[in-house]
């Protein structure tokens, strides 16, 4: 079983990224004990089924699917499909997920790290602004069905 331990910043200013990848997706179920999502990333399809947050733990299975079968799931998606372009950062031992969102939620820029545990220290550069893991507006699933464009 995997574990996903994510914390969630907003950026603030000019990033550096050594690669970046297009994505979309969708999702299939979200709610408090269990969120399944739909992803195409660049060239490859994704399935992922997570649990529910336990401080900013929870379990997570991703498995790679037919980008016909992502393409075809993407149809039952619940809410409006969210559509990024996520660029990755190497600092120190972590990497860096910068998400840049398009469409509906045009505007909303998001730095993700994954952590090994919960209280494990790491580098914040100087780009990365608020913290927002707690606040699950800025969740993508939270973003299908209440998209940035429409916040005050």
């Amino acid at each position: 079983m995997a574990v996903e331990i994510e914390r969630k910043f907003l950026v603030a200013g000019d990033f550096p990224f050594e690669k970046s990848v297009p994505m979309l997706q969708g999702y299939l179920s979200r709610g408090k004990e269990r969120t399944v999502r739909v992803r195409t990333e660049g060239g490859r399809a994704v399935i992922t089924i997570k649990g529910a947050t336990a401080g900013i733990s929870r379990v997570e299975f991703e498995y790679e699917i037919p980008m016909s079968d992502a393409l075809e799931m993407m149809k039952l998606a619940t809410g409006s499909l969210v559509k990024k372009r996520r660029h990755y950062h190497q600092v120190g031992n972590h990497t860096w997920e910068i998400d840049v969102f398009e469409g509906e939620n045009s505007g909303l820029v998001v730095a993700e790290i994954e952590l090994q545990y919960e209280h494990e220290e790491f580098e914040k550069p100087d780009w990365v602004g608020a913290e927002v893991t707690r606040k699950l507006k800025y969740a993508n699933s939270a973003l299908s069905e209440n998209p940035y464009s429409n916040w005050d």
